[in-house]
């Protein structure tokens, strides 16, 4: 019997590419969970990742690490992750 696993993925630097790599997670039995560092872009490709992962019922969540309230929210969510990945 395999354990599902809660994987965190924060996207910070590379936010396209953090987005594409989610999509490409949904693909494990395993919950997945983007956390935003800012806003995102307009652009094409990351409209289209965020469309993928809205069908995938993947959680985005847009946080302002300047704020204590979204910054405690990031340190829960990665405590409670059993994977955390930064890109």
């Amino acid at each position: 019997m395999q354990n599902n696993k809660t994987i965190l993925l924060i996207a910070q630097n590379n936010k396209p590419e953090a987005l594409r790599i989610a999509s490409g997670l949904t693909l494990l039995d395993d919950q997945v969970k983007v956390d935003v560092d800012g806003e995102l872009g307009t652009d094409a490709e990351t409209s289209l990742q965020l469309e993928a992962l809205e069908f995938a019922e993947v959680p985005v969540e847009r946080l302002e690490l300047s704020t204590t309230e979204d910054f405690d929210r990031l340190a829960k969510d990665i405590i409670s992750a059993d994977v955390v990945f930064i890109v």
